[in-house]
């Protein structure tokens, strides 16, 4: 006799798992079949009221889910391939699960990235969902952290900021916009739903000699980068992609440049790009319809990375967010 698991599975999440190698989620087991290629694997899990809030809407948690780890295979210059997924459920409740499942269907088909299986348990804690996503580059091709030199462009994708702004809008904090209800919408949506930049990985894979999601924060995320490679970076702070409401957030002193550049969850690429390679960069970015800003330059030194406004630089007391 099927279990209660068996039945969650087979009415939620075994019409999403559309793909032959998922076996129709009744193996234990799936199948990627071999390419030739290198198999590139990411991981991550969000947790309910540290990555998402307690009240956000099941289509929006299952986006979010799937699409920071598409984000990472992105960076890499990886085409997403699969994925299977872990959720820790405190209920099994129709009203919150089939939402979620659909939306989850829906960007498997939008990215292309099939469910190959995974697990469901309970749970007395809070929600919790993670996914492990493959995606596969040709031998050798993925772009690592460690590869920045000296004189690269340093490039960024997107807008830097939203997501923390619309994580404090949700909060009641100093940047709910008030009345401003589009601006707001504009905020939360960041910070809800993510946006993987799934378009360029293969500029990446072909241009970039470095690069990484932005996941903890802007500035935050470039130490590691540099650390990575032993270099150091100026940015201009001019020079960062910031959206409309960020922007009159800003101008009106509601909130500062620190918690743009350090809160976290934007999951925009960021990558350093050699001189040589930025037109085509830049020119496959205005193809594949995905913003692309230069922000700054590597240098040579340990010193970690500096943030300017003209010639004077801006001190920083956290460059990101941190769980622990």
């Amino acid at each position: 006799m099927p279990s209660g698991e068996d039945d969650l599975i087979a009415r939620y999440f075994r019409p999403v798992a559309t793909a032959p190698g998922a076996l129709g989620l009744v193996d234990d087991a799936a199948v990627l079949q071999g390419q030739g290629d290198d198999l590139v694997v990411t991981t991550d899990a969000i947790v309910e009221g540290v990555h998402f809030l307690k009240d956000d809407p099941p289509d929006t948690v299952a986006r979010k889910a799937l699409r920071v780890n598409l984000s990472d295979l992105a960076a890499k210059g990886a085409t997403p391939t699969g994925f299977v997924l872990t959720l820790a459920l405190r209920e099994v409740r129709e009203a919150w699960l089939a939402p979620f499942a659909q939306a989850l269907g829906e960007d498997v088909a939008q990215f292309g990235c099939p469910l190959l299986g995974g697990d469901t348990v309970s749970t007395p804690g809070p929600l919790m969902i993670s996914i492990t996503a493959f995606g596969r580059v040709p031998p050798g091709a993925m772009v690592r952290r460690d590869g920045a030199k000296p004189g690269d462009h340093l490039v960024v994708t997107g807008t830097i900021g939203d997501a923390a702004l619309g994580l404090d809008v949700l909060k009641g904090g100093a940047a709910a916009p008030g009345s401003d209800t589009r601006a707001r919408d504009i905020l939360v949506s960041r910070y809800r739903v993510p946006q993987p930049r799934v378009a360029l990985a293969q500029a990446v894979r072909e241009h970039a000699s470095a690069a990484m999601d932005v996941s903890d924060g802007l500035m935050g995320d470039l130490a590691k980068l540099c650390a990575a490679s032993g270099v150091s970076a100026v940015v201009n702070a001019g020079a960062l992609p910031l959206s409309a409401p960020a922007r009159a957030l800003l101008a009106e002193r509601r909130v500062g440049l620190e918690a743009l550049v350090s809160g976290g969850d934007d999951y925009e690429i960021l990558c350093t790009i050699p001189e040589n390679r930025l037109g085509p960069f830049t020119d496959a970015a205005a193809r594949a319809g995905v913003p692309a800003a230069v922000i700054g330059t590597i240098e040579a030194g340990t010193s970690g990375p500096r943030l300017f406004d003209g010639t004077r630089e801006i001190s920083l007391s956290r460059l990101s967010y941190s769980h622990f």
